[in-house]
């Protein structure tokens, strides 16, 4: 079997591969798409880093391909929709990295503290301005983790032995995962409004994109220190630009940027309290052997039959077992997102009751395409079909499925519900005959609509002219409404609405609606477009 190697791997990993009987590998570097297409024409197997793009075009041209992979983390070089229309398994190695990207982001929080790529500058100038460089120590103060996954607990970690105490903001962060860390479980608000330091660990999703924003700046204390070794876009770079020239931001460390490479033009770059690296953070030769060791082994194991942990994409299902699970794939995946978008605070339990037929099937598979659509909400391209469960299980998260035989009205139903330390949300979906993923039911009240594209979910008072008056703001702002669903109990009482709209709804809309007398809670929710259940089998 052939394994097509196209971009620069640890010679290590490429060792790996060329141990195993059977395995024949081609390395061929720096090709265009048209020359990776024709390169990859007989191949089973196909490595990359992030130099490749993986277009549909290429997979096209591959009708041996049987698994991708990618030495890091992130998939964003590869069509991996594309890749599971043709049955084409994708992976990555996100654990690879953790060590380097948490000691690189501590190694940005002394130099911000101590100034120290100015002092080297200025002493390598032929300086000696001692009392131009005034620090401070790390010891004694706050640091605000955002995001506390597997980077952000490493930091954490590394920060209590500095002797600072550690505010953690994560989703999923619940108080006894907080207490087994050491750290402080607040809110987004509560988190930097008390840190001396702020660094940011959440992947780059819609809702994280300007996270750290002009209005977050301001409710950190003045002189606090910002760094993001994560995703450019997490932070709001004109906001931040704004804050470090009036004094509120003391200091900035950025690993990470909106527009990559760097633009020699950036304001930033006339911040004298900023310090910079290229995108670096994963750049150690442990990282880099360590993702080559581990696709290597990964994609081995793919091609040998032998099991595998790291697939982005679903794993391959009997013919069989494909035709009967697949919509029932989407129908969880879609329910799980939709859950996540719908409850924001730390989730602790999920419970997943599959009613009816379904409950005399092996539905492990289904939970693991819930559980990666409700864990992607908070943790993007990290969390996958493989790793999900051992995902929710490190977040602290768990996880109970209930089979019922009876299923009210519905030949099948699958109800997902989250409990906080405070309250349970609940969604509830089944399939149509010809019609596809429904969702029938949140949080009690009756509801019927499709489960794709871009929704706008209210909680409101049910009283005349309401959905009027929802209805023209989005009219106003040319978002056309494709379907509306309201629920409700009794005349007069409380009442949802799910819409599904032709286009994302712009954040200030969704603020007028919340401003309707009568509107407790509007959410803006994008749901995938049903991309499990069209994986291809092969014989």
């Amino acid at each position: 079997m052939k394994v097509l190697v196209a971009d620069d791997i640890s010679a290590q990993g490429l060792e790996r591969l060329r141990a195993v009987p059977g395995l024949q590998l081609e390395v061929r570097t720096g090709l265009s798409e048209a020359e990776l297409a024709e390169a990859v024409a007989d191949a089973d197997a196909l490595l990359v880093r992030s130099q490749s793009r993986v277009t549909e075009a290429v997979l096209a041209a591959a009708p041996r391909l049987k698994v991708v992979g990618r030495a890091g983390v992130g998939v964003d070089n590869i069509d991996v929709a594309a890749a599971t229309r043709r049955g084409v398994i994708v992976l990555n190695a996100p654990d690879g990295n953790t060590i380097s990207a948490a000691e690189h982001t501590f190694a940005m929080l002394l130099a911000v503290a101590r100034m120290l790529p100015q002092a080297h500058a200025s002493v390598a100038a032929g300086q000696w301005q001692r009392k131009a460089f005034l620090g401070v120590e790390l010891h004694g103060k706050t640091l605000a983790v955002i995001g506390m996954g597997r980077i952000g607990t490493e930091v954490a970690k590394r920060a209590k032995a500095f002797g600072m105490t550690v505010m953690g903001y994560d989703p999923f962060l619940t108080d006894e995962r907080a207490e087994a860390l050491g750290v402080t479980r607040a809110d987004l608000h509560q988190a930097v409004a008390r840190a001396d330091f702020v660094t940011v660990h959440t992947p780059l999703i819609k809702e994280t994109r300007h996270l750290v924003s002009a209005d977050l700046l301001q409710h950190m204390k003045r002189g606090v220190r910002i760094v993001n070794c994560a995703r450019g876009g997490i932070v709001d770079e004109g906001a931040l630009v704004e804050a470090l020239q009036s004094g509120h931001v003391a200091g900035a460390a950025l690993d990470v940027f909106e527009t990559e490479p760097f633009p020699a033009d950036h304001p930033l770059r006339n911040c004298p309290n900023v310090v910079f690296t290229p995108h670096i953070a994963a750049s150690t030769e442990e990282a880099q052997l360590n993702v080559a060791l581990v696709v290597a082994e990964e994609v081995a194991n793919v091609l040998t039959g032998q099991p595998f942990q790291n697939a982005v994409n679903l794993p391959s299902l009997t013919a069989e077992r494909q035709a009967y699970l697949a919509p029932y794939l989407t129908l969880g995946e879609q329910l799980g997102a939709f859950l996540g978008q719908l409850e924001r605070g730390p989730i602790g339990e999920i419970e997943i009751t599959y009613a009816g037929d379904l409950a005399n099937q092996d539905l492990s598979f289904v939970t693991r395409t819930l559980l990666k659509g409700l864990l992607a909400q908070r943790h993007g391209d990290e969390v996958n079909y493989v790793n999900a469960p051992a995902m929710a299980k490190d977040a602290g998260l768990r996880v109970r499925e209930v089979k019922q035989a009876h299923s009210g009205v519905f030949t099948n139903l699958v109800a997902i519900a989250a409990r906080t330390a405070d309250r349970t949300r609940a969604v509830e979906g089944t399939l149509y005959s010809g019609v596809g993923p429904r969702i029938v039911g949140v949080d009690g009240y009756r509801i019927d609509c499709d489960l794709e594209g871009h929704m706008v979910y209210t909680e409101h008072q049910d009283k005349p002219g309401m959905i009027g008056r929802i209805g023209m703001l989005l009219g106003a702002a040319e978002v056309n409404i494709a379907a509306m669903q309201v629920g409700r109990r009794d005349s007069g009482g409380d009442a949802v609405m799910l819409l599904s709209v032709d286009k994302p709804v712009p954040f200030d809309i969704l603020d007028a609606v919340a401003a309707i007398a009568g509107v407790r809670r509007v959410q803006a929710i994008e749901l995938p477009g049903g991309g499990v259940a069209d994986v291809d089998q092969r014989a």
